[in-house]
Order: structure tokens, then C-alpha cells, then sequence
């Protein structure tokens, strides 16, 4: 097994595998906010391809071997989770041109996202964050996720970021697995709105690099 970037030569024989694994790391959530799955997966296969966005292949490590994709990381700069959200607006402007994404989805979306937002504590520029961890089913209990979040640890040392963050629903059993690499729960979020629709609690969870 070995872990690679997804670099654009790499990136679009993998690109049908992406939404299912973002998917997995909190169905209840993208449930509330996207609406349906469709428009989740028009999300997520619209941004991949493009650098700076939030689900792009730009930030993301990829899991491979013999050619079969095992799991994927995301991660980037604290502060450019809000920039790499907002550099999305292209994307649904073409997804609503093109009839993919009506607008009546889009705006349901930005209301609900705002009320999902109140999960989310605020990210340290020093802060490496993960966005999403997954693992296909099929490879799971293989150690595929913690050599993804080792290599991301190891890496962001190395680029000299001073914590190391993420965010897990509550009932989420990786909070364990995060646990057991060292990450300590630092907060605890509540969202009523999303609450009412059955979206757990949010844990924030990290650990110090320096």
C-alpha cells in the first residue's frame, strides 16, 4: 500500500470513488445540508477537479494498492476551509446553468449550511485540518486509516503547522480510532436546527505539534 497525492494525472481514475467515501464520514450531516444525494454528488464530482475548492483532489492523499483506491485524506490550512468553501460559487453557477442543481436546491443549501456552520469552531492558521478521513468498508480494519492520518501528522510537521484538527459527529465510532492516534476532544458543538433533523453533536478533536 502506499499513500500519493492526487495529482491530475492520477486524480480522474478515481474520481467516480470520491463521493461515496466523503459521503461515509457523515451521511446524517450532508443529508441535512446537501438535501438529496444527488445534489451532493453533483457537489462533490463538480469540485474535485478543481483547485482551491473544498472537496478538491488539490487537498487530498490517496490510499492505493495494486490501482484500487483504499481510502482518501483531505486536508488543508485551517484558515482555508472558509476560502476553499467560498471558491465553490463558480461551481453552482454552472451546475444551476446547466439544470444539474435547481435554485431552489442552491438556496435551501445556503440555509441550511449556515445553520450546520454553528458545528464547526473557528481554524487557527497554525492548525493542519482534516476535512475527511474515510476508508472503503471492504479494507477496513486493515490499518489503511492510520497510515492516512500518520502520513497527514507526519507531513504537517514537516511543513511546520503547530496543531492538528478535526471534526467527527459524536456517534461516529472513529472517534475512538482518533483517540487511540492521540487526538483529544477539545469541544463539544451543538446546532439545534440540525439537531432536529437527527445531525449528532460535533466533536472537535486535536492534539499540539510543537
Amino acid at each position: 500500500m502506499e499513500i500519493i497525492e492526487a495529482t491530475p494525472d492520477v486524480r480522474e481514475v478515481y474520481t467516480a470513488e470520491i463521493p461515496e467515501l466523503i459521503w461515509s464520514t457523515g451521511q446524517v450531516s450532508y443529508e441535512y445540508q446537501f438535501g438529496t444525494r444527488e445534489v451532493f454528488d453533483h457537489a462533490v464530482l463538480g469540485s474535485w477537479p478543481m483547485d482551491g475548492t473544498l472537496f478538491g483532489a488539490d487537498a487530498t492523499s490517496l490510499a492505493i494498492e495494486d490501482g484500487a483506491l483504499m481510502g482518501i485524506e483531505i486536508g488543508m490550512r485551517g484558515t482555508e476551509y472558509k476560502s476553499r468553501q467560498h471558491a465553490l460559487a463558480l461551481l453552482w453557477k454552472n451546475l444551476i446553468e446547466r439544470g444539474d442543481v435547481s435554485k431552489q436546491d442552491f438556496f435551501g443549501l445556503l440555509e441550511r449550511a449556515d445553520h450546520a456552520s454553528w458545528l464547526n469552531p473557528a481554524i487557527d492558521a497554525d492548525t493542519y485540518y482534516i476535512h475527511a478521513l474515510a476508508v472503503k468498508p471492504e479494507y477496513r480494519g486493515k490499518r489503511i486509516g492510520f497510515h492516512l492520518i500518520d502520513n497527514a501528522i507526519n507531513n504537517a510537521k514537516e511543513q511546520g503547522y503547530k496543531k492538528f484538527q478535526l471534526d467527527v459527529m459524536s456517534d461516529n465510532p472513529a472517534v475512538e480510532f482518533y483517540r487511540a492516534v492521540g487526538l483529544e476532544l477539545l469541544a463539544d458543538t451543538r446546532a439545534p436546527k440540525p439537531a432536529a433533523f437527527g445531525v449528532p453533536p460535533e466533536y472537535r478533536m486535536g492534539m499540539r505539534l510543537s
